[in-house]
């Protein structure tokens, strides 16, 4: 077995959820959730086969974010996962339908943050282990940070 890490590569506009899930309906059923859950939503979706033709399955409503996704999932390799970018929207808007579908078996992260993928490659193929999300903390938060993070989620309207 060889572990191998792989960013994606992503704009700094866009968030992304990365997954796991197991059937070829994925595709259609992440879609609904993502047109059910935020209307208007500009987002790409590719989901890597992993039996019969083995193929990156794609989907979406903005055809750059669909190559993006298409892209990063060629790359990784990786059977049965999926990655949804999106634009001008949350993952937090989108999470519970991504993860009420039948389908979803994990996700791995959902973020706007750099993302590295930790593979392990078998002479069968690729599986994600994990992630690494984002930067490492240095230091704990103080009243102003405290301040500060409670008025960005006022600003975003999550908070009154």
């Amino acid at each position: 077995m060889e572990l191998l890490v792989e960013p994606l590569r992503f704009p700094s506009d866009c968030n992304i959820i990365l997954g796991q899930s197991h059937f070829i309906k994925t595709l259609e059923d992440l879609y609904e959730a993502a047109v059910n859950s935020v209307p208007g939503i500009k987002f790409g979706i590719a989901f890597n086969e992993a039996s019969g033709p083995c193929l990156v399955r794609k989907d979406g409503t903005d055809n750059e974010l669909i190559e993006i996704a298409v892209e990063n999932l060629t790359r990784l390799g990786a059977g049965h996962s999926f990655l949804i970018v999106l634009r001008d929207a949350f993952p937090i808007n989108l999470l519970p339908s991504v993860k009420a579908c039948r389908e979803v078996v994990n996700i791995f992260c959902a973020t706007a943050n750099p993302v590295e993928v930790i593979l392990a490659q078998t002479e069968q193929g690729k599986g994600i282990l994990g992630v690494i999300d984002g930067s490492s903390p240095v230091g704990t938060e103080l009243d102003t940070d405290i301040s500060h993070r409670k008025k960005f989620l006022r600003d975003i309207g999550y908070k009154r």
